[in-house]
């Protein structure tokens, strides 16, 4: 069939297939539909479908393709500005398909495609279970799987995409399966930490880990002594055990009234804990950073779901420019650059600049591991810039690009993808032998490259040798 545009397409067609919705430019409702969670992405797709079924996502995806369409799959669109042109493409928009149920005696839960991770987190720990989640409880949960998972228990049981047990998707003929460790296993094995690059995700199953309580809360300091307390927490953080999670971040809070009174238009350092471990044990851990005296100090046991707020993210759409950094280590010169761009006298307006704590299990390969079976780099770095006015865009995407610039020589030489929020080149995600394992994949099961991810892993060039899925190793 020849290829439609928006103006032409028979949109009215898919929307009678659909029990969801479907929404054009000539809707009264697209400006709507088509925003994302991060508001700097300015998407302009041909169509926004909001499907409530997997039936739903079938029928879309078969409509593509007989149409010349791509399609986008987008949960909450936390990563949406790679995506930069949808001409001619479907947003997938799957907020409406919430379905969660968990399994106490299996220890798994299932989560369909437009879940946010809070409606996990609540009914998994009625049973004294978590889940991997992030640092936000409106991320969603498939997205944030599929491109890896860094959050409060990393160290402890690794990236949230090998908990990943089993993965129900639209493939490119519009065909819904199961992937698994016995049913599809080199799909299964892109899927964990590929992104969405493979098919349309419609649920996931994940393991669940048995944690009622946790040591968590903030340490805060004024920021004239940044370069005091994170030296400190850098070579404290060399002494803890695999429970114990932490990151070193320095805020400059606006004096705005969604702030605490305590810190409102105040600028702080602060270390975030995470000890999956009892009070006696946290606070015999924590006494070198005590010894500190910090100005406010929150933390004590709490229940397992307080750490999907532990983190204070916001939780509405939000205009952000984003950049983060993983390193090899955190030398000396290195925390020296940092606090240069982010800390007392650098001129910096950012936000928010922190360095999270990785190695552990997320610094070794998970025996069966997805794409990303491991992170390369004992910490990430983050700074996130939210402009309160159009005029200081130029100034903080100045002072993101110098904080790039400065933590650049302790790279790890790889990036990360849920924290990448440009256009990359996506085998810097990915050590070469995975990335090409990758294409190969995708090579197989979208050569005509359908799906559109936010970030794109693109098929071998080598498509025809690509060996089927039942037979690759």
């Amino acid at each position: 069939m020849t290829p439609i545009t928006a103006q032409a397409s028979p949109f009215s067609y898919l929307r009678r297939a659909l029990a969801g919705s479907v929404v054009t430019p000539d809707d009264a409702g697209y400006d709507e539909a088509r925003q994302a969670w991060h508001l700097s992405a300015d998407q302009r797709p041909a169509a926004v479908v909001l499907p409530e079924t997997a039936a739903d996502v079938a029928a879309t995806v078969r409509f593509a393709r007989a149409t010349g369409l791509r399609i986008a799959p987008q949960g909450t669109g936390h990563n949406a500005v790679p995506l930069v042109d949808l001409e001619g493409t479907i947003l997938l928009k799957t907020s409406r398909m919430r379905g969660v149920t968990v399994d106490p005696q299996a220890r798994r839960a299932r989560a369909e495609a437009g879940v946010l991770w809070e409606e996990v987190v609540n009914p998994a720990a009625a049973h004294g279970l978590s889940v991997l989640h992030g640092s936000s409880p409106d991320v969603g949960v498939v997205g944030y799987s599929l491109g890896g998972g860094i959050g409060w228990q990393v160290r402890l049981r690794g990236l949230a995409a090998n908990s990943i047990t089993a993965a129900e998707l639209v493939t490119a003929d519009g065909e819904l399966i199961r992937a698994d460790a016995d049913h599809e296993p080199e799909l299964f094995w892109a899927l964990r930490g590929g992104g969405g690059n493979f098919g349309i995700v419609t649920a996931l199953e994940l393991e669940l880990f048995p944690l009622e309580s946790v040591y968590a809360g903030w340490l805060i300091w004024p920021w004239e002594r940044a370069e005091t307390v994170l030296g400190r927490w850098s070579e404290w953080v060399q002494t803890v055990p695999n429970e114990l999670t932490s990151v070193g971040r320095i805020l400059q809070l606006p004096p705005l009234p969604f702030v605490p009174e305590p810190i409102r238009g105040r600028n702080i350092v602060v270390v975030e804990v995470a000890y999956a471990g009892t009070e006696g044990s946290g606070s015999t851990r924590l006494e070198p950073l005590r010894a500190l005296k910090p100005e406010i100090d929150t933390v004590a046991t709490a229940p397992v779901t307080a750490l999907a707020r532990l983190h204070q993210d916001p939780e509405e759409p939000t205009f952000a420019l984003v950049e983060h950094a993983l390193l090899a280590g955190l030398p000396r010169d290195g925390l020296d650059a940092f606090l240069a761009v982010a800390g007392p006298g650098s001129g910096s307006q950012i936000l928010s600049t922190e360095i999270r704590h990785l190695g552990g299990a997320a610094g070794v390969p998970a025996p069966g591991a997805g794409a990303l079976s491991h992170i390369d780099g004992e910490f990430l770095s983050a700074a996130i810039a939210v402009p309160m006015d159009p005029a200081q865009v130029s100034a903080l995407e100045h002072q993101l690009h110098a904080y790039a610039t400065a933590l650049a020589p302790y790279g790890s030489g790889r990036s990360y993808l849920n924290f990448t929020e440009a256009k990359t080149d996506s085998g810097s995600f990915f050590p070469a032998g995975a990335y090409e394992r990758l294409r190969a994949i995708r090579a197989e099961v979208d050569p005509t490259g359908l799906f559109q991810a936010n970030h794109e892993i693109p098929p071998a060039v080598e498509a025809a040798s690509a060996p089927p899925l039942a037979q690759a190793a």
